[in-house]
């Protein structure tokens, strides 16, 4: 077999989006040690752009790259579910919170869908567009289900999901470090409202707690944003 045969049948095997995934991240893990965790070495967003640079690259079109990528997403599920287990190592502490985590649901959810949807139609964006990004502060599966029923595009709306889960990921350690906060409660409720699992993967390096906060947010708030947005279409009428 020559090397543009092997390349061939590289590109139409699982193998390729499983094995380009798994380098990307192990390189990008390693980068953002190298830079003593840096933000701006976030490695989901060195990850991502070392995967787009070699599919832009090489030409490769996202269907072939998803045959394999797809075992990787569905790993996310468990990921998600394992992470009742440090909650529940903080279950006393989650009860006592239980009112002003409530509260800070529903606030912090209007405001991810409000403030989305006024920028956008601020700067004079369609009206597709506007209704993608609407869910773009919960979690991939859920964001394509609301794109789908009140009629945005899903796959721009999963793009302005993972780019809200990327710059919360980003900027949490610096700006809770500028603001001088450092209850990792407060730090994973907000992360996981505003960034979902991309941000829940980032707090869990700073804290267990925080992190097992971060995934029960982003959980929660997907539901109150599945609830939330039909009824702020009604008052908005886009």
């Amino acid at each position: 077999m020559n090397v543009t045969a092997a390349l061939e049948w590289l590109r139409g095997s699982p193998l390729l989006g499983l094995g380009l995934t798994l380098a990307a991240y192990r390189l990008a893990l390693w980068l953002n040690r190298r830079a003593h965790g840096h933000p701006l070495t976030n490695s989901v967003l060195i990850g991502s752009l070392l995967v787009i640079a070699v599919l832009l690259g090489c030409g490769i079109s996202p269907a072939e790259y998803m045959k394999g990528a797809q075992f990787i997403q569905l790993l996310l599920g468990p990921a998600t579910v394992g992470l009742a287990i440090p909650l529940y190592h903080n279950l006393s502490r989650l009860k006592r919170a239980a009112l002003p985590l409530t509260l800070t649901l529903l606030a912090g959810s209007l405001t991810g869908i409000l403030s989305a949807v006024g920028l956008g139609a601020a700067f004079g964006l369609p009206h597709e567009i506007l209704l993608s990004l609407m869910p773009r502060a919960v979690t991939t599966p859920i964001a394509i289900g609301i794109a789908e029923h009140i009629g945005g595009i899903p796959a721009l709306a999963v793009t302005f999901v993972i780019v809200s889960g990327i710059f919360g990921a980003v900027v949490v350690k610096p700006l809770f470090s500028r603001l001088r906060l450092d209850d990792d409660l407060v730090m994973g409720v907000a992360t996981g409202i505003a960034a979902h699992g991309i941000g829940t993967a980032r707090v869990f390096l700073l804290s267990e707690t925080a992190g097992a906060f971060a995934g029960l947010a982003m959980g929660l708030n997907g539901l109150v944003t599945a609830v939330l947005v039909p009824i702020v279409l009604g008052f908005m009428r886009l």
